[in-house]
């Protein structure tokens, strides 16, 4: 079974997991990808920050780079379960 797809503005809900995007502005006004992904709820919830070493010229670009990154991971850890 294909788990729903959810997606609202930087994050995407894919199964279990929250993919969120989090560009962070850098001081040469470019932009530093990073994205967070996280399950479950209350106290048994966990999540992972990833920070990447490109910068990209647009919020728009690290967004969709961080969103694909962490798209890449959730795949990957589902496919090991």
């Amino acid at each position: 079974m294909i788990p729903a797809i959810h997606i609202q503005n930087n994050s995407i809900t894919l199964g279990k997991y929250r993919i969120a995007a989090c560009p962070r502005a850098l001081p040469s006004g470019r932009f530093a990808a990073q994205v967070s992904v996280a399950s479950g709820r209350g106290s048994a919830s966990t999540a992972r920050i990833m920070s990447f070493i490109d910068d990209f010229a647009t919020h728009d670009d690290a967004a969709n780079y961080a969103l694909a990154q962490g798209l890449d991971w959730v795949h990957e850890a589902s496919q090991t379960h």
